[in-house]
């Protein structure tokens, strides 16, 4: 006899408002429903009755978590429609404040794990290390969730000590490898808890369309940064760490792995950053047109597609996040599992419901 047991749309194991319908036979999971859409912001819709330099900070408060990385995809797009190239310093400061963004939303995600998985210290070490981070974007910035960093044609505020934040990076690196990475890489308890459930096979990653920590943990090479390199991620030398099981533990893996190489990234901006500008003029004007870019937010692939009538409003914004590829993908994942796997599967995706239902 089969029961249907619902998770959320507020639930602990959730971050945010979701619903999960489990068909299950005892304590089995024999099919999913996965309901979203419980917020609705209107955001695109809001961003065709702003002017552009508006929109820009209206799309940056679509989720606290990815912020930059909808305002700089934003600006890129109507960079490209306007055919402006940004100063080079802008180019890496874009770069470095991406990459930090993707340390705090990483070293959260672990955070939120190690609490799904029970390990109370490991959250809080995993927060405390973030805390540091937002304190670097706050001191670049002045802001520690919004940034307001990114304008058409570059950024608003320089670095002022590149050297000073690259000391701190350097910090933490050594402070993760030494007291996060190696329970997560390594203790039993975590493998036990992870390894074999909720597994994607990488023929069904590809099918689906997964991005990000989730379609490369199912052995999916795909990162935008490599595949179509922006700002100065062609200066860089960075790899893109792959793993194939595709099971809860190789998402694991994969993100703290992917978070070492982000403090690299950070390290190699930083050094390299170039004298000059941070942006071009103080006014770009938007011609009649359409266009696209996309950018590699935490979660994966950020899509972005601007229409432009002339005025000083976009005729369209239409936004694909990461999250809106990935969440279907939890199905795949809790067919046959035991229910109390569900919470860690559905976790171990990093879903940002606030994303996706803007």
């Amino acid at each position: 006899m089969s029961t249907i047991v619902p998770i959320g749309p507020y639930h602990p194991a959730l971050e945010e408002p979701c619903r999960i319908d489990l068909t299950c036979e005892g304590e089995t999971v024999r099919d999913a429903a996965i309901i979203l859409k419980f917020n609705f912001r209107g955001v695109e819709g809001l961003a065709e009755r702003k002017n552009f330099t508006q929109a820009v900070a209206l799309i940056e408060r679509i989720c606290g978590i990815c912020s930059n990385v909808h305002a700089m995809t934003f600006c890129r797009a109507l960079e490209n429609l306007a055919g402006v190239n940004i100063p080079e310093r802008a180019r890496y400061i874009r770069v470095v404040i991406a990459e930090l963004e993707r340390v705090t939303s990483h070293l959260l995600w672990t955070g939120l794990a190690a609490e799904v998985m029970g390990f109370q210290t490991l959250f809080m070490s995993c927060f405390a290390l973030r805390e540091r981070a937002m304190d670097l974007l706050e001191g670049i910035s002045g802001n520690r969730v919004n940034y307001g960093m990114n304008c058409i044609g570059g950024v608003t505020r320089d670095i002022a000590d590149p050297g000073g934040v690259q000391g701190e990076i350097r910090k933490l690196k050594e402070e993760t490898a030494k007291k996060i990475a190696p329970v997560f890489l390594s203790d039993r308890t975590v493998r036990a808890r992870c390894a074999g459930i909720g597994i994607l096979p990488g023929e069904k990653a590809r099918t689906w369309g997964a991005v990000g920590p989730t379609a490369r943990a199912s052995g999916v090479p795909q990162d935008v940064r490599k595949a179509a390199p922006y700002d100065a991620y062609d200066r860089i030398d960075f790899r893109i760490p792959v793993e194939t099981a595709g099971d809860a533990n190789a998402r694991v893996v994969v993100r703290l792995l992917e978070l070492m190489e982000t403090y690299g990234i950070l390290d190699q901006a930083l050094e390299k950053m170039p004298p000059g500008p941070v942006r071009g003029a103080d006014f770009v004007e938007i011609p009649a047109g359409e266009t696209t870019a996309r950018s590699e937010a935490p979660r994966g692939e950020c899509f972005y597609y601007v229409a432009a009538g002339g005025t000083d409003s976009p005729l369209r914004v239409k936004i694909r996040t990461p999250s809106f590829v990935n969440m279907p993908l939890v199905r795949e994942m809790v067919l046959g599992a035991d229910l109390a796997d569900v919470p860690l599967i559905n976790a171990s995706i990093d879903p940002c419901y606030s994303c996706t239902c803007r």
